[in-house]
């Protein structure tokens, strides 16, 4: 049989019971449209992650109290509280080679109220004039801590531009007051939206002055953190080895066993994409399990296609079609269903995560390596699930096919 030949009894034959056809791809589409979405929402949540951890800063360190252990989070070491972290430990680390700029940070949250009545509950940031370039944030309107601000105690503070629409709504916060813990703050900047990166939104922030907040806020004389800018990301490793040495040697414990952690940035990325890699895959498994039952479908209604077409396959042996040529034709309506509903499913897929992407703000990604995977998926189980059912219309005897009733 030529490849015409073979195109025009698929085409007959598919045609002739066209429900039946569209409820047997029905899985097949399901399945790969499924995949396909899965797919792209994980990739698409994995670019989103990678943007916004680089957006936090480039070439940094962060350095946290305690011991950072998968599976157990921070903990002391049996130090007792896990707060080792001293305003000293600034000045050992700019010592170090490489480091371009330190920023220390102390974090609390509280419950802030506006000048304009409104209150919001949102966590405070002392921070120095560095954490400008070392979190890699930018002014909107106003301006940000200043040394004078730094050394003076003075009571001013910077919103993140969620933090200010919930105080103040469409008004400019500039100039006016919010109060924090019973002490009123002066607002001083804006700064502009950068977006959610993990668990830390900045742009739902309030910041001050490092040491206003530990003097007069927070009453402690401790970090939550240390971010610290390397000049060049070539020197990460060895900054990172050398600050863990000096911090260390300060704190007099083993390096080996330190009461701090440093985290890198490539570290935190690469948690989540594992985080996002496991799970896209695992729903792109569940997804996966609809195709199975779409293959079981083909492969049911091509045996029940064999049984009723058993005397037109005895027919075609008796004037001299060979095996091969009956495998041929009944394999190739099993692929061309599989290739329907994946192209279907593929599309289908497609406004799919359009959709998630418009409706539900959501980044979807639909990649070709996708594409070419549900392809491949469909012409596996379009042979697979199609070959037995082909193997057994070309092993009909003849004979005993002609006197089928």
């Amino acid at each position: 049989m030529t490849i015409t030949d073979i195109f025009q009894e698929t085409t007959m034959a598919l045609g002739t019971n066209k429900v039946r056809s569209g409820l047997t791809m029905l899985g097949i589409v399901i399945g790969i449209s499924s995949v396909i979405a899965m797919v792209s929402i994980g990739q698409g949540a994995q670019g989103a992650i990678q943007s916004s951890i680089q957006g936090l800063g480039s070439n940094l360190l962060t350095i946290i109290p305690g011991i950072l252990q998968p599976g157990r989070g921070i903990v002391s070491s049996g130090r007792g509280a896990a707060q080792t972290l001293k305003n000293d430990d600034v000045s050992a680390l700019r010592s170090v080679q490489g480091v371009a700029s330190v920023s220390p940070e102390l974090n609390r949250r509280f419950q802030i109220t506006s000048s304009a009545g409104n209150n919001t509950n949102s966590t405070v940031i002392g921070v120095s004039p560095e954490y400008l370039t070392v979190r890699n944030v930018t002014i909107e309107n106003g301006s940000f801590i200043t040394d004078l601000h730094f050394n003076s105690l003075s009571r001013v503070a910077v919103l993140g531009p969620t933090a200010a629409q919930d105080l103040f709504g469409d008004a400019d916060p500039i100039g006016k007051t919010i109060r924090i813990n019973q002490m009123n703050v002066q607002i001083i900047g804006v700064l502009q939206a950068k977006g959610s990166a993990g668990f830390f939104n900045p742009d739902d922030t309030v910041f001050v002055p490092l040491t206003m907040m530990q003097r007069i806020l927070a009453g402690v004389d401790y970090l939550s953190t240390i971010a610290v800018s390397v000049e060049h990301k070539d020197l990460m490793p060895q900054v990172k080895d050398e600050a863990t040495s000096v911090l260390a040697a300060k704190h007099r414990v083993d390096p080996q066993n330190p009461d701090f952690s440093i985290v890198s940035q490539s570290d935190i990325l690469g948690t989540l994409t594992a985080v996002t890699n496991t799970f896209t895959i695992f729903l792109a498994s569940i997804a996966g399990i609809s195709l199975l039952v779409g293959g079981i479908g083909i492969m049911n209604m091509m045996l029940t296609t064999v049984t009723e077409r058993t005397r037109e396959i005895g027919l075609r042996k008796a004037i001299g079609a060979k095996k091969r040529d009956i495998t041929q034709q009944f394999l190739a309506e099993a692929v061309t269903l599989t290739f329907l509903g994946g192209a279907i499913g593929i599309l289908l897929g497609w406004m799919i995560s359009l959709a998630v992407s418009r409706f539900a703000n959501i980044a979807t990604n639909v990649s070709f390596s996708s594409v070419a995977m549900a392809f491949g998926v469909s012409a596996a189980i379009g042979i697979i699930f199609g070959y037995y059912p082909a193997r057994r219309a070309a092993s009909l005897n003849p004979i005993a096919a002609l006197r089928y009733e």
